[in-house]
Order: C-alpha cells, then sequence, then structure tokens
C-alpha cells in the first residue's frame, strides 16, 4: 500500500510510530499529484514550500498533527488565493482564516492545496468553474460530481488524504458518491460558516470528505463547535464522534422512504441500494417504510430559495472592494454592469438573474415567500419520520457519473442530479455518503453511494450505523487505477 492511499487514522499511527513524518507525507502526496493530477485536474493551486514548512514543525502528538487537508476554493486560508473557480475573483489572496481552518491549524493539520469547484458552488459536475474541468479519477471521460468535484476527486484519487467541501444542496455528499469516498454534510449550525464564501447562507454547510467514516467522525470532532463569529452556529458542546463507532446496530431502524426509491434511478444503483438495506438488516438494523410527501417539490423549492440568497450575497462582487474590475466603463452603472458581465459565468448569472426575479416586486409572495412555506413542510415531514426511525436509507445519487459535456445545454436535468440530497439542506438535517458498490458502465466500475440521513444535531449516530456497514463491506477499500 502507498503512503497517499493511508486513512488519516492509518497515517497518523505512522507518525506517531515515527515510521513515516510529515514531511514524507507532504513529498509523497506531491509526487502523487505530479503523477496523475495531470488526468484528475482536482487542484486550482498548492502551496508546496509552506506545506513543507509547516510539516517540519508539526507536533504528531495533537489531534491531527501533521495530518495535510485540501481545501475547497470557497474557503479562506489567510495568505491563499480565494477564487470560489471565478474570474471574478482571481487574483484574490484571503486575508484571514476561516474558522474551520483555524480549528484545523490549532489541532495540527495542513492545509494544502486549493481544489477545483463549481463557480461559487453553482452546479452539480464540476464543469462550471472558470478555469477547468475536473475530471472523475475512476474514468476520467466522466464528471466527479459538483459542487465540491475538486475535494472529492482528489480524495477519491490518493491525492489528498482529507479534504473540506461545502454542501448547499448535495455538494459534498453526491461528488463522494460518484468518486467513491465518504462525504458529509453536518446539521445546519454544527459548523462554523465564517470563512466560507456565501452561496445560500441559509443551507451552506462546510463538511469532509475522507477515505472512511472514521476519519470524517476525527475531522469533525475539530471543526464543530460554536463560534461567536457565526450567529447561526449551535452552542452545545460537541461529542466525541468516535465515540459510539464499532456499537451495534441492534434494534437501530433506518427508514426507507418510498418516494426515494422510484423510476429514474437506474437499476445498478437501485440494486446496490437494495442490497445494502438487506446487509443492514444482517447487522441488526430494523427497515421500516416510511412517507416523506413533500419531496416532489424539494427541487423546486431549493432552486428558489437558494438563487434569491444567491442574488444578494453576490451584490458584493462589484468591482469595487476587491476582485475583477472592468477596465472600461462610463459611469459606475456600467461599471457595476460590465464588471459582472465580464466576471461571473453563464450558471452564476442564470441564477443571479432567477434569484432577483423571485425576489422581485410582484413576486415576492408567488414564489419565494410560498418556496419557504414549503421548506417548512419538508422539515416537518422528516420530524415525523423521526419519530419513528433512527435515521433515513436512500440512494444519494439517482445514477453514476455521467460522460463530461453530456448536459452542459440542460440545466435542468444537470439540476435533478441532487434530487436526494436536496431535502436535507432544506431540513438543516446531517446526512452522509458512503461506498455501496459498482455499477458496470461502458467497461468500467463506477462508484455507487449510499446515504444516510439523521436527525438533527445526531452526527455520532449517523457515525455509528455508517461505520458499521462500511467495516463489513469492502466498497471502501477499492481504488481507481491512476498513474
Amino acid at each position: 500500500m502507498s503512503l497517499t492511499s493511508l486513512s488519516i487514522s492509518d497515517l497518523q499511527a505512522q507518525f506517531r510510530s515515527k515510521a513515516v513524518s510529515p514531511v514524507e507525507a507532504v513529498e509523497a502526496l506531491e509526487a502523487r499529484i505530479a503523477a496523475v493530477d495531470g488526468s484528475v485536474f482536482g487542484y486550482l493551486a498548492r502551496d508546496y514550500k509552506g506545506a513543507l514548512e509547516a510539516a517540519r514543525n508539526a507536533d504528531v502528538s495533537l489531534p491531527l498533527g501533521g495530518v495535510p487537508i485540501a481545501i475547497k476554493d470557497v474557503i479562506n486560508v489567510k495568505g491563499e488565493q480565494c477564487t470560489c473557480a471565478s474570474k471574478i475573483l482571481k487574483g484574490y489572496t484571503a486575508p484571514y482564516d476561516a474558522t474551520v481552518i483555524a480549528r484545523l491549524k490549532a489541532a495540527g493539520a495542513i492545509p494544502f492545496g486549493r481544489t477545483n469547484m463549481d463557480e461559487f458552488a453553482m452546479g452539480s459536475s464540476t464543469e462550471n468553474s472558470a478555469y477547468f474541468v475536473t475530471h472523475n479519477p475512476w474514468d476520467t471521460s466522466r464528471i466527479p460530481g459538483g459542487s465540491s468535484g475538486g475535494s472529492a476527486a482528489v480524495v477519491a484519487a490518493d491525492e489528498a488524504f482529507g479534504a473540506l467541501g461545502s454542501d448547499t444542496g448535495g455538494s459534498i455528499r453526491q461528488p463522494a458518491a460518484l468518486c467513491g469516498c465518504v462525504g458529509l454534510k453536518p446539521s445546519y449550525g454544527r459548523v462554523s460558516r465564517f470563512g466560507l464564501v456565501a452561496f445560500a447562507s441559509s443551507l451552506d454547510q462546510i463538511g469532509p470528505f475522507t477515505k472512511t467514516v472514521r476519519d470524517s467522525a476525527l475531522l469533525m470532532n475539530v471543526i464543530s463547535g460554536h463560534d461567536p463569529m457565526d450567529s447561526t452556529s449551535l452552542t452545545d458542546l460537541v461529542p466525541d464522534y468516535t465515540a459510539q463507532l464499532g456499537q451495534s446496530l441492534k434494534g437501530v431502524r433506518l427508514g426507507m422512504p418510498k418516494e426515494y426509491f422510484v423510476e429514474g434511478t437506474t437499476p445498478q444503483v437501485d440494486k446496490a441500494v437494495r442490497d445494502a438495506i438487506r446487509h443492514y438488516e444482517s447487522l441488526g438494523a430494523e427497515i421500516v417504510e416510511i412517507s416523506l410527501p413533500h419531496t416532489e417539490h424539494a427541487v423546486g423549492v431549493y432552486y428558489i430559495i437558494t438563487s434569491a440568497e444567491a442574488s444578494a450575497n453576490l451584490a458584493r462582487f462589484d468591482g469595487v472592494r476587491y476582485g475583477h474590475r472592468t477596465a472600461e466603463a462610463a459611469n459606475i452603472l456600467e461599471h457595476y454592469g460590465r464588471t459582472r458581465e465580464e466576471g461571473f459565468g453563464a450558471e452564476v448569472k442564470r441564477r443571479i438573474i432567477l434569484g432577483t426575479y423571485v425576489l422581485s416586486s410582484g413576486y415576492y409572495d408567488a414564489y419565494y415567500l410560498r418556496a419557504q412555506k414549503v421548506r417548512t413542510l419538508i422539515r416537518q415531514d422528516f420530524t415525523q419520520a423521526f419519530e419513528k426511525v433512527d435515521a433515513i436509507i436512500c440512494p444519494t445519487s439517482p445514477e453514476p457519473a455521467f460522460k463530461i459535456g453530456e448536459r452542459a445545454d440542460d440545466p435542468l436535468r444537470m439540476y435533478l442530479a441532487d434530487i436526494f440530497t436536496i431535502a436535507a439542506n432544506l431540513a438543516g438535517i446531517c446526512g452522509i455518503s458512503l461506498p455501496c458498490g459498482f455499477a458496470q458502465v461502458d467497461g468500467r466500475p463506477l462508484p455507487i453511494g449510499l446515504q444516510l440521513i439523521g436527525k438533527p444535531f445526531h452526527e455520532a449516530e449517523l457515525f455509528k450505523i455508517a461505520h458499521a456497514y462500511e467495516q463489513s463491506t469492502e466498497w471502501h477499500k477499492a481504488r481507481p487505477s491512476l498513474g
């Protein structure tokens, strides 16, 4: 087994036994990136010298001492670029650390590299980056998912031991599923959003990509907790997320929502998920059929609310305070218009226009206000379901990774890629995706993701349930044949 294929917990054991040093880990990552990232295109930028310096001074006794962690290019790291994969922020250098970065550094971790993404986290394929398209390590003719596709791809390709992403409607779980790694969306308020460039403030959450469930729990132990800089962060104490790992699933009730097992899911994905459900039964879990009746409205509600919030959040990018500024403008209004026209990509413009429309006079009540009311109904569906079950089990994505360019001209079909992940964001609850099999497509294996959705702030129980499946199967051990 190569050094870069190690999990975080295995790497820590190597550090503490002095079999491997943090410097060797950083050097091994750089060599791996040089060998395979020309096919994956997962990284936008890396500070190799800075990472080496941090590795030389690493204290491996700390919770994440010496462990390099890749960072999605929407999270501020002091002194490094933060472009959100957009031309409008090209050349912008972050003047401060996001709270999650400060916590990683305090725990001894080394922020390593900026991963590619859909521009301003708007997309499901990482094709909307202003710089280049990230490729799926399992088949480089296919997308890695999005918007955190770069983070998922580098973890799957062993170009990172772990990574941070952000999830607004599935942007951690969906690429984790398509790339064959573990991706967690924490409950809203569990992880500080301070230093995360906002897309839709009432849904955004930062979370980890890892090779194992235990690694995800280790990262959550560090990045979770109250932050006075984020008024939406929970004040409750953070539990030890590794404490329940290895516990029995006897008596655990898993809900199987009928609305998530429908036409449109490919047969291979449906079979893999149903096989996983039967496996859970063999582990002692009880499967309970449930209904989430307002699921059919989730996609429409999501795109109204997120577009409205994006139109407000992205108003700050006007070419005055930072970022791209148009070279030619006759007056201030033309300056704003030209700057934003030149700096934003097509998908970002599409969502700003839609968001501005649904917030405009005469349409606010018909669209935005109604969407918020239906959002409440969606949350109530989950509340009622969790009175009967401990967690919900379903597919993460209705299909494996599709070809690059296949949906470039069909935004609606692209939006439906997140049909099983969006509702958890609208409800503010936690969800995790982990590998549960492979689809054979054009002679190649493509990962399939199993999604577990948990009660709000019950990440520890979600980790227990996910870990039991992972450790009794072999799917998480598979690696793409790169390099």
